[in-house]
């Protein structure tokens, strides 16, 4: 099971201050809560990327190079890459540059975001957001596989004997999940390829959840890649914690009720009723995140949202102290103890390589 932090690079006043950071002091703080993540002993720190005020995230992987030079066990993933306004090609390109500079400690979230307007910023309509995605995934997945590609579609220009360099790290491709709160035909084109499926449950009830993994567990079985147990499932959600919880609501209220994506909308008290949101103490936060295996299974991922809604750089941090020290390893104690054998760990390089070397090797393997 890894466990991890993502950020949406948000640029937010803090409302009990009312001091608003630059861009340059919140990607420097970006920077040090993915140093943290490590100190800590997180698995992985995901970013995301957006192309408007109020987010800085514009160029992830200039972001997670430089983490990558600091770091050593950091897995560097996104939250998400855009793949529908992204060129295909492109991704290919700087993800498997990225992947060799950290030593495959590299994989990506696909997804559409959450800002319409990006879609014509680069040249794209929204109305195609779905087909977008289906295709230029699809060419992406080729571009990792076949040296010498050979491609005509809808949305770009043909390619003729084209080969995206540098290749993939031991010819092993960066694991990609396939990142969406609503959409199933991510959750089947998640399946269909075999790879993972990331549900950011931070905004909607469980049962939405519950349903979204359902589908793609049931069509990655579908699809003979194993059976509906064996999929790769990762989960999203947030977290605030204190000693005591009294603390955690009181101080985090005032960031809730002006967040930029729920603020001024449902009360705290609705809002971490109806969805996975856990303001409280760190016992309370383990309680809620075990349940999450009730409504989707054993799962591979789960990554918290840390740093959003203005909260000062020292508070995320002492955050990310609480987490790695005292419900990290819980987490990671009772998962394991519950998790059936048959459930696979979710793919790490090292081990992708070593079993294709394997497989190369020994026909008899493949």
């Amino acid at each position: 099971m890894q466990f991890g932090i993502f950020t949406v690079g948000d640029v937010t006043t803090d409302p009990t201050t009312g001091t608003t950071p630059s861009e340059n002091e919140r990607i420097k703080a970006t920077l040090a809560i993915a140093l943290k993540a490590e100190e800590v002993g997180l698995d992985v720190f995901a970013t995301g990327e957006h192309h408007n005020p109020p987010f800085v995230p514009s160029s992830p992987t200039t972001t997670l190079g430089y983490i990558a030079a600091r770091t050593e066990k950091l897995i560097l993933s996104t939250s998400t890459t855009l793949i529908t306004t992204n060129d295909p090609v492109k991704i290919a390109e700087d993800y498997a540059t990225l992947q060799h500079l950290a030593d495959g400690r590299v994989d990506l979230m696909m997804g559409r975001g959450n800002t319409g307007p990006v879609y014509p910023w680069f040249g794209k309509d929204i109305r195609q957001g779905i087909p977008l995605a289906i295709e230029n995934y699809a060419l992406l997945h080729k571009l990792w596989r076949e040296d010498v590609v050979d491609w005509e579609g809808k949305f770009r220009t043909p390619l003729q004997s084209f080969t995206a360099t540098p290749r993939p790290l031991d010819g092993v491709p960066p694991f990609v999940w396939h990142g969406s709160i609503r959409s199933p035909e991510i959750a089947e084109q998640a399946a269909f390829y075999g790879d993972g499926f990331f549900h950011n449950n931070i905004f909607w009830p469980m049962e939405h959840t519950r349903k979204m993994v359902a589908l793609y567990r049931k069509r990655y079985a579908h699809y003979g890649h194993g059976t509906a147990e064996q999929a790769i499932v990762g989960l999203g959600g947030q977290v605030f914690m204190r000693k005591n919880s009294q603390d955690a609501v009181r101080e985090f209220r005032p960031y809730f009720d002006n967040a930029p994506v729920y603020g001024h909308g449902p009360s705290l008290e609705d809002f971490t009723q109806q969805t996975p949101l856990t303001v409280g103490s760190p016992q309370e936060v383990i309680e809620r995140t075990l349940s999450f295996r009730e409504d989707v299974g054993d799962y591979q991922r789960q990554l918290f949202l840390m740093d959003h809604a203005g909260l000062p750089l020292k508070t995320v941090l002492e955050q990310l102290d609480i987490l790695g020290e005292e419900v990290v390893p819980v987490l990671r104690k009772e998962f394991a103890r519950l998790r059936p054998a048959g459930v696979p760990d979710a793919p790490v390089h090292p081990a992708v390589a070593a079993a294709r070397a394997a497989a190369t090797a020994d026909p008899k393997e493949l």
